[in-house]
């Protein structure tokens, strides 16, 4: 039986009791990962042709759409990396990568293959890639934006990347024992605690805390935060990758979603390299994340920093530590012991 079978089978055994249901909805999510998996290369496993794209710059970019939408030709201008395309619709035949600086920025964009309806039933290609992406583009066709976004969306939202919403207020922790503890904050209205220990048992999490500070929280809430499943919000730009109109906007505003910080560096007696800035992530950008993003042992020997910019208190420079929150386009010196 396919995975597709198993999941209508299953959706026809749903039982009246919130137990069952919950571990219905585990199982389901469980098969629905199978799909998404990336193919077996027959023998020792690993992804199939296409998949294994190597992770390169500080963060990543997916473009994703219905085939001959464009998204080959706007990844070929933005980075000068060719795709690869046949003579039928489905142009694009695997992930294919490419890389383009963004205020001094390495941004890697990945062409995905084209989705078609039903991807998330196990059709098409690139379904694997899109969930490791930081920031997804959905490239549509300006004759029909809307039809094919509200498909392509629900094909998304079918294999776990969650489109326009926050990841729920839940918390799973694991530990070594004491069996299952769940305590919430608010009513719990849409799942009670059968449903969640039937959820934690097909999980085979026997040892957890499990706490609920989401309103009107629901057992899909639950699996996806167990299953890890990504959160990302979509951009709406309209563009011609064919006349180049309007792309200066999509990149800015690619930049501002990724939210990602420059730091530079400044040696002792000279002036701020501004041409090669250190990249972080908004949420890791100390000065330790600094330090360790060039070398693991600075930090180790770094005695104090002088940070110059948003996060210092004064214009002439702010002696810090290494908890110490950097911002963008600060500079910073690193004094050793």
């Amino acid at each position: 039986m396919t995975t597709i079978q198993k999941i209508k089978a299953k959706t026809q055994k749903n039982k009246a009791t919130s137990y069952h249901i919950g571990q219905l909805k585990a199982k389901l999510a469980k098969l629905r990962r199978e799909l998404i998996a990336p193919p077996s290369s027959g023998g020792g496993g690993g992804g199939g042709v296409g998949f294994d794209v190597a992770r390169t710059g500080i963060a990543s970019v997916g473009f994703v759409g219905f085939p001959s939408v464009g998204k080959s030709t706007l990844m070929s201008k933005l980075t000068g990396t060719h795709s690869e395309a046949s003579e039928i619709d489905f142009t694009t035949l695997t992930t294919v990568p490419g890389t383009v600086k963004v205020h001094g920025a390495p941004i890697q964009i990945l062409d995905l293959p084209g989705i078609i309806e039903g991807a998330a039933d196990g059709k098409g290609r690139g379904r694997q890639v899109a969930r490791t992406c930081n920031l997804i583009f959905i490239v549509l066709d300006v004759l029909k934006p809307l039809g094919d976004k509200k498909i392509i969306e629900a094909e998304l939202e079918g294999f776990g990347i969650r489109l326009n919403k926050k990841p729920p207020a839940i918390t799973v922790r694991k530990k070594e024992k004491g069996g299952i503890a769940i305590t919430n904050t608010v009513p719990l209205t849409n799942m009670d605690q059968d449903e969640i220990k039937a959820i934690l048992s097909e999980y085979r999490l026997n040892n957890v805390d499990v706490a609920i500070r989401e309103p009107n929280a629901t057992a899909d809430d639950l699996v996806d935060v167990i299953e890890g499943n990504s959160y990302k919000i979509p951009m709406s730009v309209p563009i011609s990758s064919k006349e180049w109109l309007n792309v200066d906007e999509l990149i800015s505003m690619m930049w501002e979603t990724l939210n990602l910080v420059r730091v530079y560096t400044k040696p002792r007696g000279l002036a701020p390299d501004y041409n090669s800035p250190v990249v972080l992530r908004r949420g890791k950008c100390t000065v330790e994340d600094f330090c360790n993003s060039i070398h693991k042992e600075i930090a180790k020997q770094m005695k104090y920093a002088i940070v110059w910019g948003a996060s210092a208190k004064h214009s002439r420079g702010q002696k810090v530590g290494l908890d110490h929150v950097l911002e963008d386009e600060d500079v910073v010196h690193i004094s050793k012991k």
